[in-house]
C-alpha cells in the first residue's frame, strides 16, 4: 500500500539525513569561505619566547602540583573559579562552577583551563612584541593590586622593564564567562620604541594524539559537529579548519587578516574565544608549535616615542556555550556572531525554532523528557490535518483502481501514453498521488533537528527524565551491553546493546506496521517483517531523547490511524495480488 511505501522511504531519507547529510551537503551546500589575506611568516612570530616550550612540557604534572609553582590571583564568580599566574599573567586556572563533568552525584565541575605542564594544559595570555627593548614573556613576574578577582573588583597586573617600559593588564570579570583585559605600556625611556600588543589561546593534548577521547570535555570533530579550531573572520565563523589541519600546516598554520571578530577553540558544550575592539584590524589564526595548538591574534604595531602610552582591550569568553548567554553577548555587548559558535549546521533555520520550543515547554514542565513529549504532540497534532487529506487520497485511490488496472492493460505497450492517461484520470477524480509524500518531509527536518538539539546544546547536556534515564542526550544506559559489562561479562557485543527504549521504538513500529493491511508483494510482507526490529538495532546507540521523540510519534501514529482507518474503513481491506 500507498502508506506502506510511505513509511519506507521516510525511515530511509531520516536514515539518510541522520547519517549522511552533512557529509553530501558539503559537495552541494559548500560553506562560504571567511576572506583570508595571507600574511608573512613572521606572523608566527607571535610565539612568544617560552610559551610554547612550557605548554609543552615533557614531565606531565597534576593540576593541583602545577598551581602550587606560583604565586596566584583567585578568581570568584557565580559561574566560575579559579586562579589567575602571576608568572606569565595567564589565565590558566578555570573551573566551570553550574556543570559537572558527569551526572554523578560526587562529579566534580567541569574544568576548562589548566596551567603550562599538566596533561591537559590549556590556558589564555596577553602581551607584546617589541625589538630592542624586554617585554614581559611565560616568565615574569607580575605585581598585582590586588588578591581577587570577581564581578565587582578587577584587578590590575603591573610591571617595568630596566629600560623604562612600564606594561600593565587591568583584569576585570563579569557574572558569567565574559573576561576583560585591557593592556597598556607605557614607554618611560628615554627613546621611541615600536611595540605590538597580542592575546593567544594555547592548547595542548599531552603525548598522546588522540585528543578527541582525552576527556569529558574534549570532543570528537566529526561532519554533524564542528570541534577544534574556530573564528569569525570578516563577517563569516570558520568551521573548515580542525586540529588535523595544523597538523598539517605545522607553525605555518593558518593566518588571517580581518576587522574584528573572534577566534579561539571550542569543543561541543565549551568555549574559549578571544574578541577584540570591535574596530581593530588584526592579523590572527591558528598554529601548531610541537604539540601546542594555538589560536592568537596580533594588533597593528604602534610607535611611543617617550612619556607615549598604548591602550588596548581585549575580551576573552571562557565557559558553556549556553543558547540564551551567547545570544545576549552578541546582541547586547558587540561579539559578532558569538550564537554561531554552536554548530547548528544547515537546518539551523528549523533547529533554532524547535530548541525555543523546547525550553519554553521545559519551562512549563521542569521536565525535558516531557518537553519533548509536548513537542511530538505538537508535531502530530501539526500533520493530523495532512495526515487526514492523505487517508482520504488513499481511499479515492483505492476506488478507482480498477480503473488504473483497465488502463495499465490497455497501454501496457504505449508508457507515454500510460502517464498520459493516468494523470487525466487524477486529475478527474481529484487525486493527488503525492498527497502521501507531505507528511514524510515535514517529519525528516523535524527529527534531525531535534537530534541536533539533542547534540549540540549545553541546555539538553545531563536533563534527567524518569527513573533510570538520566541524561537525554546520552544513549540509554539500561541496555544489554551495560548490563553484560556490569556482570563481568565484557565480550559482549556492542552491536548488542540494546536498550528499553529502543526496544520500545522496534515494537511500536512493528504494531504499527501490522495495523495496515498485508501487502501482496511477499517482498514487501518481508521488508515490514523485519524493517522495525532493523531500526531497533539502528536507533541503540542514539540519544535516549531521541529514541523516546520517535516512540512517542510511534505511538500517536497507531492510534491517529485507528481513528482515520475507522472513518474509512475500505482501506481495511487486504489489496488484491
Amino acid at each position: 500500500m500507498n502508506e506502506q511505501r510511505n513509511m519506507i522511504t521516510a525511515l530511509v531519507l531520516s536514515a539518510l539525513v541522520l547519517i549522511g547529510w552533512s557529509y553530501f551537503s558539503d559537495w552541494y551546500f559548500p560553506k562560504p569561505k571567511p576572506a583570508a589575506t595571507a600574511t608573512a611568516p613572521a606572523a608566527s612570530g607571535l610565539a612568544v619566547p617560552g610559551a610554547p616550550a612550557s605548554a609543552a612540557a615533557p614531565v606531565i604534572k597534576p593540576v593541583t602540583a602545577a598551581l602550587g609553582e606560583t604565586a596566584r590571583i583567585a578568581i570568584e564568580t557565580p559561574s566560575v573559579k579559579g586562579s589567575i599566574a602571576l608568572k606569565g599573567a595567564r589565565l590558566d586556572d578555570l573551573v566551570l562552577v553550574r556543570h559537572k563533568e558527569t551526572i554523578k552525584k560526587d562529579s566534580p565541575d567541569v574544568r576548562l583551563l589548566s596551567p603550562a605542564g599538566t596533561k591537559r594544559a590549556y590556558f589564555a595570555s596577553f602581551g607584546w612584541i617589541g625589538d630592542g627593548f624586554a617585554v614581559p614573556d611565560a616568565n615574569t613576574i607580575w605585581a598585582a593590586n590586588g588578591t581577587k578577582l570577581t564581578p565587582e573588583t578587577p584587578v590590575t597586573l603591573s610591571w617595568t622593564n630596566p629600560t623604562g617600559q612600564q606594561f600593565a593588564i587591568k583584569l576585570s570579570v563579569d557574572k558569567n564567562y565574559l573576561f576583560s583585559a585591557t593592556q597598556t605600556v607605557t614607554n618611560a625611556g628615554g627613546t621611541p620604541i615600536a611595540v605590538r600588543p597580542f592575546s593567544m589561546i594555547d592548547r595542548s593534548f599531552g603525548a598522546n594524539k588522540n585528543y578527541s577521547m582525552f576527556s569529558h570535555n574534549v570532543d570528537v570533530d566529526a561532519w554533524t559537529m564542528h570541534v577544534g579550531p574556530l573564528g569569525d573572520f570578516n563577517g563569516g565563523v570558520d568551521f573548515e579548519t580542525n586540529y588535523e589541519t595544523l597538523d598539517e600546516a605545522g607553525a605555518a598554520g593558518k593566518q588571517v587578516n580581518s576587522k574584528g571578530g573572534w577566534v579561539g577553540f571550542g569543543d561541543t558544550y565549551w568555549l574559549t574565544a578571544l574578541v577584540p575592539s570591535k574596530d581593530a584590524t588584526i592579523n590572527g589564526g591558528f598554529l601548531k608549535d610541537g604539540s601546542t595548538y594555538r589560536a592568537y591574534f596580533g594588533e597593528a604595531q604602534s610607535n611611543l616615542a617617550p612619556g607615549g602610552t598604548l591602550t588596548t582591550s581585549t575580551r576573552l569568553f571562557a565557559g558553556a556555550k549556553e543558547v540564551a548567554l551567547l545570544n545576549d553577548y552578541e546582541e547586547n555587548v558587540g561579539i559578532p556572531r558569538l550564537s554561531n559558535s554552536i554548530d547548528w549546521g544547515y537546518f539551523e533555520i528549523i533547529e533554532k525554532p524547535i530548541f525555543k520550543l523546547l525550553s519554553f515547554l521545559f519551562k512549563m514542565t521542569g521536565n525535558f523528557g516531557v518537553a519533548i513529549i509536548l513537542l511530538t504532540f505538537v508535531v502530530r497534532g501539526l500533520m493530523f490535518p495532512i495526515a487526514q487529506r492523505q487517508f482520504a487520497s488513499m481511499a479515492a485511490m483505492r476506488a478507482v483502481q480498477p480503473k488504473m488496472k483497465e488502463l495499465q492493460e490497455r497501454y501496457k505497450d504505449d508508457k507515454p501514453k500510460l502517464q498520459q492517461e493516468m494523470m487525466a484520470l487524477y486529475s478527474k477524480e481529484k487525486i493527488n498521488p503525492m498527497a502521501g509524500c507531505l507528511p514524510i518531509f515535514i517529519q525528516i527536518p523535524i527529527f534531525y533537528a531535534l537530534y541536533k538539539c539533542l547534540m549540540v546544546t549545553i541546555e539538553m547536556r545531563h536533563q534527567p527524565f524518569v527513573g533510570w534515564i538520566r541524561d537525554l542526550s546520552a544513549p540509554d544506559p539500561a541496555n544489554l551491553m551495560a548490563l553484560a559489562h556490569s556482570a563481568g561479562l565484557t565480550w559482549f557485543p556492542a552491536f548488542l546493546g540494546i536498550g528499553l527504549l529502543s526496544a520500545l521504538l522496534g515494537l511500536t513500529m512493528y504494531l504499527q506496521f501490522k495495523l495496515n493491511p498485508a501487502p501482496a508483494d511477499p517482498v514487501q510482507q518481508q521488508v515490514f517483517s523485519v524493517l522495525p526490529w532493523v531500526m531497533m538495532f539502528m536507533m541503540a546507540p542514539f540519544a535516549a531523547g531521541l529514541q523516546l521523540y520517535w516512540v512517542v510519534s510511534n505511538t500517536l501514529t497507531i492510534l491517529q490511524q485507528k481513528w482515520l482507518y475507522s472513518k474509512h474503513p475500505a482501506l481495511k481491506e487486504p489489496v488484491k495480488k
